[in-house]
């Protein structure tokens, strides 16, 4: 190899080792930032269901304007063989409704099984277990809840569910 090859290689390596050190330098602390940045989703989960929790002991309450606090005034609700609702206000109707037919002493459960999104807007993907006043398992279905934070506190913004086939 003669001298100019030689010089010519030695500044393409040069270059080669700076242009690589340079994009990794560059993107680790970008990195770091995206990853310090990121929310706690373990604190959110835990955050949703207890909201979960209360939304269930109002439901067992039979307190419909408690459950229907729970939603934005703008609300979307999808339940299991029935007209979308839109608005608190039909949804409280909806859920008036529903419990003048429910059994006395029958009880609802859910369970947070994963959220995802960010600190503002939350996708929660749940399983839902109705109990009669013995506490037989009457049916077992599952929703997913898109809640958003507006004003400092979570309220949900849409919301579907779904039972699952009874077993025979």
């Amino acid at each position: 190899m003669n001298r100019k090859n030689y010089l010519l290689a030695s500044i393409f390596v040069v270059f080669a080792a700076l242009t690589t050190g340079c994009l990794t330098t560059e993107t680790k602390p970008a990195a770091a930032a995206e990853a310090a940045a990121a929310p706690d989703m373990g604190k959110v989960k835990t955050e949703i269901q207890r909201m979960e929790t209360a939304w269930a002991a109002a439901d067992n309450a039979r307190d419909a304007k408690g459950i229907a606090a729970f939603y934005a005034a703008d609300a979307v609700s999808m339940s299991n063989n029935k007209p979308m609702v839109t608005g608190s206000e039909a949804i409280l109707k909806e859920i008036e409704e529903g419990m003048a037919k429910r059994v006395k002493g029958a009880t609802i459960a859910f369970d947070v099984l994963d959220v995802f999104g960010d600190e503002n807007t939350v996708t929660e993907v749940g399983k839902t277990t109705g109990k009669d006043s013995t506490g037989k398992v009457t049916y077992t279905g599952k929703y997913m809840a898109i809640w958003a934070k507006r004003d400092g506190k979570y309220v949900c913004i849409r919301d579907i569910s779904n039972d699952d086939v009874k077993e025979k």
